[in-house]
């Protein structure tokens, strides 16, 4: 009986340590995130930019830079005003206007090599059934996607690279610290961590048993 006892306590303490090491360990990737303006407010948007169809008059928002998920991503930097954006656009019939808020990320964030362009504003005039997607296309060109559709370039930047992941000790640190507003999506590494912990739990009870039996 005095081996369980202590068996225990020391498979547990293993697994805290496996826990720790995995947290410390956890990956970001180097991405576009996409936003839309609500209220002057940056929502991350839950759906891709091909799928979205803006209303005449929004603002939406592009940001590069390297996070975990959506709830630790970095929003754009700068006001989403339409009026300031389009005010060089006159509204004209048969089309309607999207303000757009690109922002390429700091020197932290860009791949070894490339130094990101300065952020900027554009107002896109297209067709009043076009996509977040097509607006980007009109105002942002050259855009590069992946093979299953992910973007992966704005304006031609980054040049290379798309969506790759990129270790902790490599994460800029205002997005390693958590220093942007949430997005409001699901982060998936509470989930992960509680999951190893069930796993790990579960491997100290069974080496207890295995031990009791032993006795």
């Amino acid at each position: 009986m005095t081996a369980v006892r202590r068996a225990a306590p020391v498979v547990l303490a293993l697994c805290v340590l496996l826990l720790v090491a995995a947290r410390a360990h956890a990956a970001g990737y180097r991405y576009w995130s996409f936003w839309e303006s609500t209220g002057g407010r940056w929502t991350y948007a839950t759906q891709g930019p091909s799928m979205v169809r803006p209303d005449d008059g929004a603002v939406q928002g592009f940001r590069f830079a390297v996070s975990a998920d959506s709830a630790d991503a970095s929003r754009p930097r700068g006001a989403a005003d339409f009026t300031t954006i389009c005010a060089g656009t006159p509204a004209k019939h048969g089309s309607k206007r999207v303000g757009l808020v690109l922002d390429f990320g700091t020197s932290a964030d860009a791949p070894s090599g490339e130094r990101p362009p300065a952020q900027r504003t554009a107002c896109a005039r297209v067709s009043p059934d076009a996509t977040s997607a097509d607006a980007l296309a009109a105002a942002a060109r050259p855009l590069r996607y992946d093979a299953d559709a992910l973007l992966c370039a704005i304006s031609g930047y980054p040049e290379q690279g798309c969506g790759e992941q990129v270790a902790s000790g490599e994460r800029p640190a205002s997005t390693a610290k958590g220093g942007s507003e949430p997005g409001g999506g699901p982060s998936l590494g509470l989930p992960i961590g509680a999951g190893v912990v069930a796993v790990l739990a579960g491997a100290a009870v069974w080496q207890a048993r295995r031990r009791r039996g032993n006795d």
